[in-house]
């Protein structure tokens, strides 16, 4: 899942005492003080104006005075961005995947972080987040155990038991008046035809709000989650099984022509918001408060977040699950195969130094404490929430302020929900802590009743070795590296042709340059080192 939680610099700064030492990080803004500068390299999240509580008994355990900026754009283009112009936060986390994780790992090849692995021994909660049986086998191969002994990236995030495991129901989620107004059951929605239909029956009734167009399907930025429809001419994962035993890139394979005709279609015949692949996410949420999305494309606590204020003055217009849809080539009653890892790779970059790199090990292990940890979900216990009979329970004040917080303000500006919980190791929110206290029961409820529908043969956690992991470790990738991180763009622009002819040009161009550039011989790379293993072939959006 990219959600997914889908980019501009942002710096968290921190003062820190070491040893009675005044440590002199980052001084970014010149003023006297201890500071830690950190990256939190997600699109779309934000924190607070102010110094929060939670920020407060942090400095108080630590000596660690937060101050926090984030990424607005592209995750890839920041994480290389950085590292080419030396602008470089002491502390950075990011995504734990995709052209995110490698530029990060490239980083390290260079000599851009900090190998912290003689340090480790003396910060438990740290050492125990990347030990061999909390990391997914191929990150661990390609990410955590790739540098000759030395250790650079933390992994956090990872779910310490199944229970732990957040399935964030991706999914295409439709308006319940809107269906109700064109009679369509959304259940029944489950062929590519059926939603190809039911997207043409909403833009026939020429439904409007307040004079502007409803459209009939949309995302958040930059087409977060938009083209999630490919599992219904693939199955889904972006390496597939050619049937005797070795695998090629989805990009090669007839279902990948036939999505992207598909969604050429749809955008032709005005079924997608225009502006879905470019639009920010404020713009995009703007759209969906002001009731023009009919069908979103996401996982669904994003939509529950997205739609609340509208719904709660438009009772009746939650959106609903769709489906489930068809899966290319995998049986209906197999469980929904997901990639459920951690979402946040850490790493100290070379612009900390000294006691800066104790500070920031000393920071980052009582974040990955189960004091940090509860702290950053819950809050400041004995103001926000409490223990009640060993278990945490939130303060009816704060529940009741927080469950009206469309915006989530008042929340971030408590310390909650700005980027801290991506810093706490392994997810043990349901084995080790005690659940979401903050959670709506409504949500709770609504987040039911979308698994049944969703969820019917229930799900199975990937296990197997990802291509993708292995695919960069051939001789061929560096050269391959920029025709890859072409494809998502090629695909866009493929959808933006004039015709079906000009799409599959943008295509087949793009293919001939990864073959030209190395694809075949990588590979044949993968496919030897990943020989008698079991691969990811099929997926779903996570």
């Amino acid at each position: 899942m990219k959600w997914v939680w889908s980019k501009g610099v942002s710096a968290l700064l921190v003062s820190v005492m070491v040893g009675g030492l005044l440590v002199s990080c980052t001084n970014s803004s010149g003023n006297e003080g201890n500071r830690l500068k950190i990256l939190h390299n997600w699109n779309g999240l934000n924190g607070s104006d102010k110094i929060t509580p939670v920020e407060e008994v942090i400095k108080e355990k630590t000596g660690v005075t937060l101050e926090w900026e984030y990424t607005k754009g592209s995750e890839i283009e920041k994480v290389n961005q950085i590292f080419a112009t030396q602008d470089l936060p002491d502390i950075y986390t990011g995504p734990a995947w995709g052209g995110e994780l490698d530029g990060i790992i490239k980083a390290a090849n260079e000599g851009q972080l900090v190998d912290i692995s003689d340090k480790l021994k003396d910060y438990p909660n740290l050492s125990k987040s990347i030990a061999p049986e909390n990391v997914p086998p191929a990150l661990y191969e390609k990410a955590i155990d790739a540098y000759g002994g030395k250790k650079y990236l933390l992994l956090q995030n990872q779910p310490a038991t199944n229970e732990d495991g957040m399935d964030w129901l991706y999914g295409f989620y439709v308006r319940k008046d809107i269906a109700e107004k064109v009679g369509v059951d959304p259940q029944s929605v489950v062929t590519k035809d059926d939603f190809y239909n039911f997207l043409k029956k909403i833009k026939d009734a020429h439904l409007e709000e307040n004079g502007q167009p409803v459209f009939p399907l949309g995302g958040f930025s930059n087409g977060w989650a938009v083209g999630i429809g490919n599992t219904m001419f693939f199955p889904g994962a972006s390496y597939v099984d050619k049937g005797d035993g070795t695998v090629e890139h989805s990009f090669f394979t007839k279902g990948y022509e036939d999505y992207t005709l598909y969604y050429r279609k749809l955008l032709e015949e005005g079924l997608i918001d225009p502006e879905a692949f470019t639009q920010t996410d404020p713009i995009a949420k703007e759209k969906i408060n002001q009731g023009r999305i009919a069908i979103l494309a996401a996982h669904y606590p994003a939509i529950l977040d997205a739609t609340k204020e509208y719904t709660l003055s438009h009772p009746g217009s939650e959106f609903i699950p769709i489906g489930p849809l068809e899966r290319a080539g995998v049986e209906p009653e197999r469980p929904v195969d997901l990639g459920i890892q951690g979402n946040n790779v850490t790493a100290i970059t070379q612009n900390c130094k000294g006691a800066c790199v104790d500070a920031a090990l000393k920071f980052l292990d009582f974040m990955a404490s189960d004091e940090g940890f509860m702290l950053a979900r819950y809050g400041v216990q004995g103001v926000h929430w409490e223990m009640k009979d060993g278990k945490p329970v939130a303060k009816q004040e704060w529940f009741d302020k927080f469950s009206t917080d469309t915006t989530m303000k008042l929340r971030k500006n408590e310390g909650i929900s700005i980027g801290l919980e991506s810093l706490t190791g392994l997810d043990r929110i349901n084995s080790g802590a005690g659940g979401d206290i903050w959670a709506d029961p409504e949500r709770i409820e609504a987040m039911e009743q979308a698994r049944k529908i969703l969820r019917p043969n229930g799900i199975q956690v990937i296990t197997a070795y990802n291509p993708g992991d292995v695919i960069t470790k051939a001789p061929e990738w560096e050269m391959l590296k920029p025709s890859m991180d072409r494809m998502g763009d090629a695909w866009k622009e493929a959808v933006f042709a004039k015709s079906d002819e000009a799409a599959m040009n943008i295509i087949n161009e793009l293919r001939e340059q990864l073959i030209n550039t190395g694809y075949e011989k990588a590979m044949q790379f993968t496919n030897d080192n990943l020989k008698g293993k079991d691969m990811v072939t099929v997926q779903m959006p996570n």
